[in-house]
């Protein structure tokens, strides 16, 4: 069923006077929600109508979405949000990176603020300053997908191949930059809604994207709408409506339509539908146990909105995350297996426990179609940086241990990584370890192999890299494969348990059990930021 959807530039604190338009209008339209695409309050709101809208004064007549654009929020709009994200009946607030699945299906990816480009790496911290950072565009593309993308800042050039093109004072005008075309080019939005900084609408021609699957005739549209600001002397368009089915395929291409003006950056398959949920340790989500219930009456799984893994989930714990690439990212394991003294005499000071994680949303590298390759070229750049510098810390006396769990009823692909001593590698006890395991639990065999990014893999599989470099005999490496199908009930806690017998450390096997105050998790990872920047390839 369509949805009309109503958008609005920057209010400016034009607060009654909009609401009792969009009342007016709603009587008429039924719409299904508003957004407000940029400033909802002024630089110099007066306190007597911030007081009149969180006292429930002004009327928001149906619901109404808004983010952060440039100008910082008010300090009790701040509080509000803070302590229930609605600062009042139907008005609600997209946290400044954050993706939104609204009760009509509808998808939206959010990027407020400016670029800040005093911050050199990572995402911002605060969601509620006008400023945010190349991280924060390049965490979104995770999204994969995205009905609306709504950014403060256009995406650059986006204007190639218009006939419509801004005049060059009004493209003078404009905060654009690479990264929101990266993204807009990457999650290819059926809307792509942005503000003016003057007093202009623009409206493109929608623009073609090549299509995901290279055998699809499908070729998914993007229209990118600029609003001028409400009640500007120009007269300029400030609202834009629109109807949008949830889900719905783009369709023939539009008469009129051009190219994408941007670079292609992904073409993501879209994947089967996940039957086990998996936390970032492995672990099921209650609820969808076999045991307890059919598959019929699972729950859907999680979203990149709600998935541990994906950057785009507003809630996500950025104080553990170490570095990001184009298409990967490393973060310290929440309950690690070592603690911060496990290798602290071999010259670790932190557990080293690392993940490493693809940004798109998909349960298979394979999954992730003509993308796989890259990303699984840069995850092992991260595996090999991550090898090179816990053998120089250990004065190479530790190796390293990487697995994966590749299963198409997964939720977020990733690899473990953990520090190793030389000993029980060289003397085979790890690689020992793991077919001993399996053979208690019955699973298929290990077979030594190297398939990569695993896209010509038609069956499910166990991955362990086990490496090492004593500096005498040189490096030592190997790559063990365990497939399996749909009939093995697979341990999702396999590796960690084999690896908390081959440590010492089985009071330690279960993650739960060894959570960290953020103040120690902060500290770990901040430790392993320091050790790793010598070869931490995303700082060059």
């Amino acid at each position: 069923m369509a949805s009309k959807i109503v958008v609005l530039g920057s209010l400016n604190g034009k607060l009654e006077l909009v609401f009792q338009k969009l009342a007016t209008l709603h009587e008429k339209q039924n719409f299904a929600f508003a957004i407000i695409a940029g400033d909802l309050f002024g630089a110099d709101q007066d306190d007597d109508t911030i007081s009149k809208l969180l006292n429930g004064d002004i009327h928001v007549p149906f619901s109404t979405y808004f983010t952060v654009g440039t100008i910082p929020l008010p300090e009790r709009v701040i509080e509000r949000i803070e302590k229930d994200e609605d600062l009042c009946e139907n008005l609600h607030f997209l946290a400044k990176r954050s993706v939104t699945k609204t009760s009509e299906g509808i998808r939206i990816v959010v990027l407020g603020g400016a670029p800040d480009n005093a911050i050199i790496a990572g995402p911002s911290k605060d969601q509620h300053l006008p400023f945010h950072t190349a991280d924060d565009a390049k965490i979104l593309r995770g999204a994969n997908t995205a009905d609306i993308l709504l950014t403060t800042c256009w995406p650059s050039k986006v204007w190639e191949h218009s006939s419509k093109a801004p005049s060059a004072e009004g493209r003078n005008a404009i905060i654009s930059t690479e990264e929101v075309a990266e993204l807009c080019a990457t999650l290819k939005p059926r809307y792509h809604l942005s503000v003016s900084p003057v007093d202009f609408f623009y409206e493109r021609e929608p623009f073609f994207h090549l299509p995901a699957n290279p055998d699809s005739d499908q070729h998914p549209i993007t229209r990118f709408i600029s609003l001028a600001s409400y009640g500007n002397s120009a007269k300029a368009k400030a609202m834009y409506a629109f109807n949008l089915v949830p889900g719905e395929s783009s369709g023939p291409i539009p008469a009129g339509s051009t190219a994408s003006p941007f670079i292609p950056r992904t073409n993501i398959k879209k994947r089967p539908a996940p039957t086990d949920g998996e936390d970032q340790h492995g672990h099921g989500y209650r609820g969808n146990d076999r045991r307890t219930r059919r598959r019929k009456d699972r729950p859907p799984p999680p979203g990149p909105d709600r998935c541990f893994f994906c950057l785009s989930n507003q809630n996500v714990e950025t104080h553990m995350i170490c570095s990001i690439g184009d298409d990967s990212y490393v973060t310290t394991a929440k309950g690690p297996l070592p603690s911060s003294d496990t290798f602290a005499s071999l010259g670790l000071s932190f557990p080293s426990h690392q993940l490493i994680i693809p940004l798109p949303h998909e349960p298979t590298l394979r999954s992730m179609g003509a993308e796989a390759d890259k990303t699984y070229q840069e995850m092992v750049r991260f595996k090999e940086a991550m090898q090179a510098m816990v053998a120089t810390q250990s004065k190479f006396k530790l190796g390293a241990v990487t697995f994966e769990i590749s299963r198409q009823s997964g939720i977020h692909d990733h690899w473990q990584f953990i520090p190793v001593p030389v000993d029980l590698i060289r003397k085979g006890l790890v690689e020992a370890g793991f077919k001993v395991e399996a053979q208690n639990q019955q699973y298929p065999p290990f077979e030594e192999a190297n398939i990569e990014s695993g896209v010509d893999e038609t069956s499910d599989f166990f991955r362990l890299w086990v490496w090492t470099d004593d500096s005498d005999t040189g490096i030592q490496s190997k790559e063990l494969i365990m497939r399996f199908d749909g009939k093995i009930r697979f341990d999702l806690q396999f590796g960690r348990r084999v690896m908390a017998k081959l440590l010492g450390l089985e009071d330690r096997a279960n993650w739960q059990d060894v959570v960290q105050l953020v103040k120690d998790e902060t500290e770990d990872a901040e430790r392993f930021k320091v050790a790793f920047k010598p070869w931490d390839f995303t700082l060059t």
